[in-house]
């Protein structure tokens, strides 16, 4: 028997072969019986008989026909987009998943390609069979724990779309307030820089592709252009403050260092995406150590490094600044999954702000601005730090999204 399918105000309604439902065929039946009672009064002896058998054997066939469609086994539609996402968020919800909804979508979009309006507009299609292992997969895993940047290999930040993976700390919509002040401040000072193309530079590239920063290290400090800044990222990890203010002002000398070779491999392969590989340099080392003037004594081997002695005009910093006995109880995306490099800040959370703190007096001239990113309860402390070096006539601090005390900035 051919089952059909018919929509109806209450749903989807099984039909048999002929188009009728159970319902359809109780009628018919209780039809049947109605002329079977009709046709005694017709006079003709044994039609009446012969009438009411026909039409109780068919009202019975019908009945049982709309018996064996009732009990077939179910028949459900394919699952929708709009279901899919709704189940996915639900699951996620009682797995103690934090924004399961948002998780949800964003892990729907990447496996769909779609973008939200796109989402929206196939929300009652069909969820595409030949994507469905994938998607299962990817919310398994999210539901284990995994960031969903992770998952989709993406995150943006200040308008910019950022490839991110395991070695790298996921941007935090916070950092943005640090690049904001950082690009007001600078602007003030280097105005002729703030345009869309550096006054009169042409850039000078490196074997790798960025800017030979080597080229602006001058004896005594001298910058090659005093209106351009050069700018030092630290601890870069993905490049999201780094490449953001070199695509923001492509007329800066931009510089991006990590310990973590494979956070620098992650951001030149950001800056590359944004057209600033070419204004930019990236350099392995410790904090600061890398751009301290060279000893005289290695001198041949500062040499190698391009930037030993770089005279730094902008310094800034999401350094690791999580208490290391504090790491244990984050919350487990970011403990199990975030590199424990870029999480753990020693004991109290401020050993890379003291380190560097100590290194400024290495370099060839003390920065004109320092701004710094920091945790929790650790902005006063971080604050002295700057204005004990008495190089900065402001040192202000900056609160975040939640009123929580989150940049310190030192300005000349």
């Amino acid at each position: 028997m051919t089952e059909q399918w018919k929509d109806g105000a209450d749903g989807v309604e099984a039909l048999d072969g002929d188009g009728l439902s159970e319902d359809a065929a109780q009628r018919h039946r209780r039809d049947g019986a109605a002329i079977a009672a009709s046709s005694g009064g017709t006079g003709e002896p044994g039609a009446g008989n012969a009438l009411r058998i026909a039409a109780a054997a068919s009202g019975d066939a019908l009945a049982r026909t709309a018996g064996e469609t009732a009990g077939a086994p179910e028949r459900t539609l394919p699952e929708t987009i709009g279901e899919a996402c709704l189940r996915a968020a639900s699951m996620l919800k009682e797995r103690d998943i934090m924004e399961p909804r948002n998780n949800a979508e964003l892990l729907l979009l990447h496996v769909l390609g779609l973008d939200r309006a796109a989402l929206l507009r196939d929300w009652r299609d069909p969820f595409p069979a030949e994507r469905r292992a994938t998607w299962e997969a990817l919310l398994a895993r999210k539901a284990a724990g995994e960031p969903v940047q992770y998952l989709i290999g993406e995150q943006w930040f200040y308008g910019l779309p950022f490839a991110v993976t395991p070695a790298v700390l996921i941007p935090r919509p916070e950092t943005e307030l640090l690049v904001e002040a950082v690009l007001e401040a600078a602007d003030r000072l280097w105005p002729e820089a703030a345009g869309a193309a550096a006054p009169g530079q042409a850039g000078v590239a490196d074997g790798a592709g960025g800017m030979a920063l080597c080229e602006q290290a001058v004896p005594g400090g001298a910058a090659a252009d005093d209106r351009v800044p050069t700018v030092v990222d630290v601890g870069t990890g993905s490049g999201a403050i780094g490449v953001t203010l070199a695509a923001l002002r492509p007329g800066w000398r931009v510089c991006a260092s990590d310990l973590s070779p494979d956070a620098l491999a992650v951001a030149r392969a950001n800056a590359a995406r944004h057209g600033a590989a070419a204004r930019m340099t990236f350099v392995q080392g410790d904090l600061l150590g890398p751009f301290a003037r060279p000893r005289p004594e290695a001198l041949d081997e500062a040499a190698g490094d391009g930037v030993a002695g770089l005279r730094i005009d902008v310094l800034v910093s999401n350094p690791p600044y999580i208490p290391a006995g504090d790491i244990a109880g984050l919350q487990p995306e970011v403990r199990d999954h975030e590199p424990r490099l870029a999480l753990d800040g020693g004991d109290d959370g401020l050993t890379p702000y003291r380190r560097m703190a100590e290194q400024l007096a290495r370099l060839s001239a003390m920065p004109r601005i320092v701004g710094f990113e920091l945790g929790i309860g650790q902005a006063e402390a971080v604050a002295d730090l700057l204005r004990g070096i008495g190089a900065w006539r402001e040192v202000r601090i900056i609160p975040d999204y939640a009123g929580i005390d989150r940049h310190v900035l030192a300005i000349e």
